[in-house]
């Protein structure tokens, strides 16, 4: 038998699956992810894969990572966990493993999964996105990951929605990712409230006139970010990943909002919650 193994390199988690053939989890296994470290990153993933396939002869490795490889120098690009940009992750991990992987964006991972697996199988042409500690994209046609010429296919969370907008770690102004995101969310609560809460409380307490406000700048960005996408993509279907993917008025008020943005006389995109969970980036990653 042919093992798939995965591994998810998220913010705050390390996650690694190992599946059978016909998709079944045998084994799995998540440790917290070493914060602003390249080299306690390294040696933790490589730890998960050593202890996971350590009963096993046979096995394929993939890997979801935040960012993506550079095609030009094959470094890692794009990425919010920053110590990672400009690292060769991909080949210091074969290095140290001894073995071939593939690697892929977590975004892309996420969409093939429930593309595959999860919320989107009936639907050919899938866009999935990650709303959480960053905001990101991934694109899936007939199954199959559609990454483009440089590895930037489904990268809306850098599309500008406010020119001279908020400022990005990518050195840009006013990107999605800067307003829709979580910790971006938080921000603009507590310059509207001047209270620095985490998300869910503040999810509780906007039945007022700051957490109206609050709220509809949130529909309204997301609003228009997404129907941009729809303008350009017009995906068969939108699955919502991340944290932020379980706040109900996203798939109400939100889909609402973006309907109204879009370039057409007919707008029926289902935008869906996902069924795998955050489990689906490993997913994806073992399937690679």
């Amino acid at each position: 038998m042919l093992y798939k193994l995965g591994v998810d390199l998220g913010g705050t988690k390390i996650e690694a699956v190992l599946l059978d053939e016909n998709f079944v989890a045998l084994e799995r296994k998540r440790i917290p992810t070493p914060q602003n470290d390249y080299d306690k990153i390294l040696g933790a993933m490589s730890s998960l894969v050593l202890d996971l396939s350590k009963n096993i002869s046979d096995f394929t490795l993939g890997i979801c990572t935040p960012g993506a490889i550079s095609k030009q120098t094959g470094l890692i690009k794009n990425s919010n966990t920053q110590c990672l940009i400009g690292r060769s992750l991909k080949e210091d991990l074969e290095n140290k493993l001894d073995k071939k992987i593939s690697m892929e964006n977590d975004a892309n991972c996420f969409a093939l999964a429930e593309a595959t697996l999860g919320a989107a199988v009936d639907f050919d042409l899938v866009f999935g996105i990650i709303l959480g500690t960053g905001v990101g994209g991934g694109i899936v046609i007939n199954k199959k990951i559609h990454s483009g010429r440089t590895n930037i296919g489904g990268e809306w969370g850098h599309h500008t929605l406010h020119r001279n907008g908020n400022p990005c770690y990518c050195g840009k102004t006013g990107c999605v990712e800067t307003y829709i995101s979580g910790p971006s969310l938080e921000n603009q609560w507590t310059l509207l409230s001047g209270k620095s809460q985490p998300l869910p409380e503040i999810l509780s307490n906007i039945d007022n006139e700051i957490g109206k406000k609050w709220k509809d700048d949130f529909l309204e960005n997301f609003g228009y970010g997404l129907a941009n996408v729809i303008d350009i993509l017009d995906p068969d279907v939108i699955v919502l990943g991340g944290g932020l993917s379980n706040i109900d008025f996203l798939y109400t008020e939100g889909k609402e909002f973006v309907y109204s943005k879009v370039f057409s006389d007919l707008v029926d995109t289902p935008i869906l919650q996902n069924k795998l969970g955050d489990s689906a980036g490993v997913f994806g990653a073992c399937m690679l």
